[in-house]
């Protein structure tokens, strides 16, 4: 039983603008984070708009698209995933491969795939989107740099840290040109150009940027929101790679302790913030001290290892 939405009494339900209207509807319900109604109401409108305009026609597609982000929030990857893979199959048949609508669900599908692990059909499908993007919007436009955005994520979970490098380089300098120094998008960028240094041994560098990521994220977002927390452990991991170890030691601390207060600590961030100073700890002798803190946190001595991953932006 859909949601019940009431459609304009002159009108069938099947009639086209009643099902443009119950479309409309469910991408208010969507936005206000009411997904559970509007999956109802895409699932209705979406059935009818088969049965009515058949299953290719741009409108139908346009349902389907939204349904599948509908599923995605609920949690249901798995349909998502089906609906998204049938939605781009039809849309590049019948759209061809640069409209914006295939595009944009090139990018939907990828984000299926990237959740499940799978970042080899992740990247593929986000360079589908990413140089479609760039042939039609231009290298500038918002959506093609969101689009070299998770391709850099995709290439870094691949190990492909200089074609990451490359890309993520690209997107930060038009980021700041277009949104400026402190914009959250910008920053995000940031981050990741830093991982991408750290991981092909430019710890310099990436400190240095990561140094500056921290003071704009601390003056524009406040010392204790998780981007700022984030950038906290990815300097520390710098300054273990520079050998400097006591500070980064004092800094992962700092960033423990405030983590635990905003975010619990039963956070995945936070037990990968607890492993990092238990390791740090251990390596510079204090064996008791990593021992207590682990045991707080229910981790077993063998949870402690190398350098902390650092935490790239998604």
């Amino acid at each position: 039983m859909p949601w019940p939405f009431h459609r304009r009494p002159a009108l069938d339900a099947d009639h086209p603008d009643a099902l443009a209207d119950a479309h409309n509807r469910a991408v208010e319900l969507g936005a206000r984070g009411q997904f559970q109604q509007a999956r109802e109401l895409d699932e209705d409108t979406l059935e009818r708009r088969r049965r009515v305009l058949g299953p290719d026609d741009p409108r139908t597609l346009a349902t389907a698209n939204n349904l599948a982000a509908d599923l995605r929030e609920l949690g249901e990857r798995g349909q998502a995933r089906e609906l998204d893979e049938d939605t781009l199959e039809r849309r590049r048949r019948t759209l061809g491969d640069d409209h914006l609508g295939t595009l944009a669900n090139a990018g939907a599908l990828a984000g299926d795939y990237r959740a499940l692990g799978d970042f080899g059909r992740a990247r593929e499908l986000d360079e589908l989107a990413f140089f479609g993007r760039q042939r039609v919007l231009g290298g500038d436009d918002i959506q093609t740099l969101q689009s070299a955005h998770v391709l850099g994520i995709d290439l870094r979970s691949l190990g492909e840290f200089q074609q990451a490098r490359e890309l993520d380089e690209d997107s930060f300098h038009r980021r700041r040109r277009i949104l400026g120094d402190d914009h959250p998008d910008t920053l995000a960028n940031a981050n990741n150009l830093a991982v991408d240094l750290r991981e092909l041994g430019e710890h310099q560098q990436a400190r240095a940027l990561d140094e500056d990521t921290l003071a704009r994220r601390r003056r524009t977002l406040g010392d204790d929101h998780p981007n700022t927390l984030n950038s906290a452990n990815n300097l520390a991991a710098d300054l273990h790679a520079l050998g400097e170890h006591q500070r980064a030691l004092e800094l992962d601390e700092d960033t423990l302790a405030r983590r635990r207060r905003v975010l619990g600590d039963a956070d995945p961030g936070t037990v990968a913030n607890a492993q990092a100073v238990a390791t740090a700890l251990r390596a510079m002798g204090h064996i008791d001290r990593a021992a207590v803190l682990l045991a707080e946190f229910g981790l077993s001595p063998d949870a402690v290892g190398g350098p902390p991953a650092p935490a790239p932006q998604g």
